[in-house]
C-alpha cells in the first residue's frame, strides 16, 4: 500500500481529473456517433417508406427483409425490432439538432414512445439535469411525472421551478394496498427507502430529521419528517396522515 507521503496528492488529483475527463469525452463522442447512425438509419427508413407503399404492408415485408439482410452482415443489433426503434427515433426527433447527446440510445428508445412532443423535450431536459438513469426515466414516465408537477407563483412575477408534485407516488415502499397501514409504518418504510423517497420528492431536497420536536407558545408536537430544499431555501415539514 502506497502511503500518501510517497506521492504528490495534488499531482495525482490533477492526473485523475485528466483521465476522467478524457473517458467522458470518449464516451460522449462514441455515443454521439451511435445516436447519429441510428437517427440516419431511421431517416432513410422513413424516406423509403414515404416513397413506397402503405406503412402496414411496408412493416410486414420490406422492414423484415431489410433487418434480416443487415443482421446477417452486421449482427443482431439491427434486427426488425431495433430498426423499428430507429424509425420511431427519427419520427420523434426529425431535427438532429434537437437530439441531446448527453443521453444514451436506451434513453431515446424510451422517450421516443412518449406521444406528446413537448413532453419528450421536457423528459430530455429532466433526464439530463437530474442525471436520470433509464430505469428512473421509465418509472417517471409511467408515474406521469410531468403531470404531477406544480407551478408555484411567488412575488415579483417570478415562479418557483416546477418540481413540487401533486400527488406523490410511493409504490416503491412495497406496502400492500389492501391492508391499512399506520402512520408510523409508513414513516419507517419511507426512511428505509430514503434514496427512492428523495428521488420521488424531486430536485433540491435533503433529509434533515425524523420526529423533530417543535415547541410553540401554546403546545409542542413532533414533525414526522423534515427536509430542506436548497432551491426554495426553506425547510419542508412532512406530517403523515392516513385519514383526511
Amino acid at each position: 500500500m502506497i502511503e500518501r507521503s510517497q506521492f504528490n496528492q495534488e499531482l495525482y488529483s490533477s492526473i485523475a481529473k485528466i483521465i476522467i475527463d478524457a473517458k467522458t469525452q470518449v464516451y460522449r463522442s462514441s455515443n454521439t456517433i451511435l445516436l447519429k447512425m441510428y437517427w440516419e438509419i431511421g431517416k432513410l427508413i422513413i424516406e423509403d417508406e414515404q416513397n413506397g407503399e402503405l406503412r402496414a404492408k411496408y412493416g410486414k415485408s420490406v422492414l423484415k427483409n431489410l433487418a434480416a439482410q443487415i443482421s446477417l452482415e452486421f449482427g443482431k443489433g439491427f434486427n426488425e425490432r431495433n430498426l423499428n426503434n430507429m424509425r420511431a427515433f427519427f419520427m420523434a426527433f426529425p431535427i438532429w439538432n434537437a437530439v441531446r447527446t448527453e443521453l444514451s440510445w436506451t434513453h431515446y428508445r424510451i422517450i421516443s414512445r412518449v406521444e406528446n412532443p413537448e413532453h419528450r423535450i421536457q423528459y430530455i431536459e429532466h433526464s439530463i439535469e437530474g442525471n436520470w438513469n433509464t430505469r428512473t426515466l421509465q418509472r417517471n414516465i409511467d408515474s406521469q411525472y410531468l403531470g404531477r408537477l406544480l407551478k408555484l407563483p411567488i412575488s415579483e412575477n417570478k415562479e418557483v421551478p416546477n418540481f413540487i408534485k401533486d400527488p406523490y407516488i410511493f409504490e416503491f415502499l412495497g406496502i400492500p394496498s389492501d391492508i391499512l397501514q399506520t402512520e408510523t409504518q409508513i414513516e419507517s418504510a419511507l426512511i428505509t427507502h430514503l434514496q427512492k423517497f428523495l428521488m420521488e420528492l424531486g430536485k433540491g431536497f435533503a433529509f434533515v430529521a425524523r420526529q423533530q420536536h417543535i415547541v410553540t407558545d401554546t403546545s409542542d408536537f413532533f414533525v414526522d419528517l423534515v427536509f430542506y430544499n436548497y432551491y426554495l431555501k426553506c425547510f419542508i415539514l412532512v406530517d403523515l396522515k392516513t385519514h383526511k
